[in-house]
């Protein structure tokens, strides 16, 4: 492995890595995430992301997480143009191919191309379906050829590594994990989403399988740091006065040794400087008892500021009438627990706004056969009424449509 030390800025490399148990490649464990990278009038602001992503190098960080559609189709460019002067042999380079993009196994041909254009490289090292919601978008791809394309750029070198990114129900992580021999997969896991879309299920179902996980939304985009209950602030300080949120919420992650990498998307050099920090210090297992106490009782704040206490154990799945019930109830609880301005946008990207067939609360018929199976006994049928009339307002199915409609799904 390439150790960074390319300009004369006297870095003590200080990084920690783990071995991808496939392939043997020796990973940082933090990732650099290039979907927020600092902007100017609306734009990257080439000069510092470049000296950003430089700089992280320099520190160790090996692996950078880009894809086709980040900051409007720019992000690979910049990042091709940061790798450059010697720094692309230091690194893993990690995009995405948009499945709901591919109607026909030349549109992938032509985009996979273009993305080897902007990042100015011959090869990718961790090439993935992007954003998977459901095993009908795989099996799509199957169908469409895509798959086999990729084994065969795979075997000439185009392609290093074969993953998926999945935003979905467990269920669904499940089937399409063990619908193909991944090289490696991506999901979204912090302390708030332990049972959410994989969760820990399915982060040690991978793990068992072999294959390596890549983490993504360690901090939920920030809202783990910036909109926490002061109730929540209080018991973090409580243990550690000198940890952020931000530490509690990636040492939090690290401490499972089944995660390979966790990508943090940076755009500020402050984040930089504490996220290397704490990866220069962070390992598996070493969360003492009062330290993981903590997230139990962080846990239970956010769970009483909670709309719909559901714990997201799937015993309503699947619902017949195609509605992923724990997704709908997790982004609207985030709504009120966050503060999230965006919950509309996560709300459809979690339920399948690009899939054949979208999950959302407003496809409930009320048959009522998911009460008959609910532990916590939720009205989930009243439940997902509020779910359709809070996070489906009155221009959130012609938005769909009309996104839809251009990508002719």
């Amino acid at each position: 492995m390439c150790k960074p030390n390319l300009r004369d800025n006297n870095y003590e490399v200080n990084m920690k890595y783990r071995i991808n148990q496939k392939n043997g490649d020796e990973l940082s464990i933090l990732g650099f995430g290039c979907m927020r990278l600092p902007t100017k009038a609306g734009i990257i602001d080439e000069k510092r992301a470049i000296k950003m992503i430089r700089d992280s190098i320099e520190r160790g960080v090996s692996y950078f997480d880009t894809a086709y559609i980040y900051h409007a189709g720019q992000s690979e460019s910049l990042l091709g143009k940061a790798l450059q002067d010697g720094y692309r042999q230091c690194v893993k380079i990690a995009t995405k191919l948009p499945p709901y993009m591919v109607k026909k196994l030349d549109n992938a041909k032509k985009i996979m191309l273009t993305q080897l254009e902007k990042l100015n490289t011959d090869y990718i090292d961790y090439y993935l379906l992007h954003m998977l919601t459901d095993k009908t978008m795989f099996d799509k791809m199957t169908e469409l050829g895509v798959m086999e394309w990729l084994e065969e750029q795979k075997s000439k070198g185009a392609i290093k590594n074969i993953g998926f990114s999945f935003h979905g129900s467990k269920l669904d992580f499940e089937l399409i994990l063990k619908a193909y021999p991944w090289d490696f997969c991506q999901i979204q896991y912090n302390y708030l989403d332990e049972n959410n879309q994989a969760g820990v299920s399915g982060l040690k179902l991978a793990h068992s399988l072999g294959i390596p996980v890549i983490v993504m939304e360690p901090l939920r985009g920030g809202k783990l740091v910036n909109n926490l209950p002061k109730e929540v602030i209080r018991t973090f300080k409580s243990v550690h006065p000198d940890w952020t949120p931000a530490e509690w919420g990636l040492r939090w992650i690290w401490n499972h040794e089944e995660v390979n990498v966790v990508l943090s998307g940076m755009s500020l050099e402050e984040q930089v400087n504490e996220n290397i920090k704490i990866a220069s210090d962070a390992s598996f297992n070493s969360l003492s008892e009062d330290e993981l106490k903590v997230f139990d009782e962080v846990k239970s704040i956010m769970n009483e500021k909670t709309k719909v206490p559901c714990t997201a154990c799937g015993y309503c799945m699947p619902c017949p009438h195609g509605v992923n019930i724990p997704g709908c109830f997790s982004s609207y609880n985030d709504k009120f627990l966050l503060d999230d301005k965006l919950y509309w946008w996560k709300y459809a990207q979690t339920l399948g706004a690009f899939s054949a067939e979208p999950a959302f609360a407003s496809k409930c018929v009320e048959c009522g056969k998911c009460e008959l199976h609910c532990p916590q006994n939720i009205e989930i049928r009243k439940e997902l009424k509020a779910v359709a009339k809070t996070m489906e307002g009155i221009f959130f199915k012609p938005i769909v449509g009309a996104a839809r409609k251009i990508m002719r799904i």
